[in-house]
């Protein structure tokens, strides 16, 4: 199904068809739609949201299942599911309900203090890595590997860099990536979030009030989550986030694999569509481009040695 088929008018069919009793609640779009979804807000409390693709059907029943069992031992609110919705009106995959969350997506101007920030997002996440993961998903392609071995990238990694010489430097990325791939992974025994990101955090006068979508989640390495830390903070608030999360440097060497990672791979798909990186960089939140966070895990792993 084309994700531009996926309109209000759908999401309205499927509502009224499935769940009448919420057939009169207005839908609209929410300003950051996201990718892995389609997100419209039902109504004044509920929101509507539908896989834009197959590869990330399987995220509905794992949210269905895990989200209620992770919520009541977090200090900060998470998507609570209230309805699952079934293929139909031309839609092919199930779909969910969940009750709306209030606040917008982190940015630099819509934050108070970004050393209380970090110091509130990585409490949020060292409450997440104390919950007990027997059960949990292991990574795998449900959440597109988040937490689990780097390994699994080095091939598209490595065709990345071999593109981008030109732009960045080959060889401090090859470094970079070889020093996390040398490293020995945590045990996979935590559950992660595993997309981390300022869209996915919300806040609310100027502070971090709720995180949203765990479609990435599943029990392995933390070290995913950490890409926050040259994607959205810069000085103080880096070093606050990091001191603030009790990690060895191997652990924060693979977080910058996995900014690096994502970065690489975002500017080579914008190369080769010949797009704007920075327009996919504006959807993540990230506070600059491809480019910048490259030259931030650059110069924090330089700083490392």
């Amino acid at each position: 199904m084309d994700r531009a088929d996926i309109t209000p008018a759908l999401a309205c069919q499927l509502i009224a068809a499935q769940f009448p009793k919420w057939a009169r609640l207005p839908v609209r779009p929410v300003d950051l739609v996201g990718w892995d979804n389609t997100t419209f807000r039902l109504g004044d409390h509920l929101v509507v949201r539908l896989p834009s693709a197959e590869k990330y059907v399987a995220q509905v029943e794992k949210e269905h299942r895990w989200l209620p069992i992770l919520a009541p031992q977090l200090g900060l609110p998470i998507p609570a599911p209230v309805a699952r919705g079934r293929p139909g009106s031309g839609y092919p995959w199930p779909w969910s309900i969940y009750r709306w969350l209030d606040g917008e997506p982190a940015t630099p101007e819509r934050i108070e203090d970004m050393s209380v920030f970090a110091i509130d997002l990585a409490r949020f996440l060292a409450s997440l890595y104390t919950i007990d993961p027997t059960g949990g998903p292991l990574p795998g392609s449900h959440n597109f590997f988040r937490g689990g071995d780097l390994r699994t990238y080095d091939k598209q990694t490595r065709q990345c860099i071999a593109l981008l010489a030109e732009q960045v430097d080959a060889r401090f990325a090859t470094e970079v990536w070889e020093a996390a791939l040398s490293t020995v992974s945590r045990p996979s025994s935590v559950w992660v979030h595993g997309d981390v990101a300022p869209s996915n955090l919300l806040v609310s006068r100027g502070r971090l009030s709720a995180v949203i979508d765990f479609g990435c989640s599943a029990v392995g390495d933390p070290a995913c989550d950490l890409a926050m830390a040259w994607t959205f903070f810069v000085g103080k608030s880096r070093a606050v986030f990091r001191n603030a999360l009790d990690f060895d440097d191997e652990t924060w060497a693979r977080g910058r694999a996995w900014a690096m990672w994502k970065a690489l791979s975002t500017l080579a798909q914008s190369e080769m569509n010949r797009a704007d990186p920075d327009v996919a960089a504006q959807r993540f939140g990230w506070r600059g481009g491809p480019r910048d966070v490259i030259d931030e895990v650059f110069a924090d792993h330089a700083s490392s040695g």
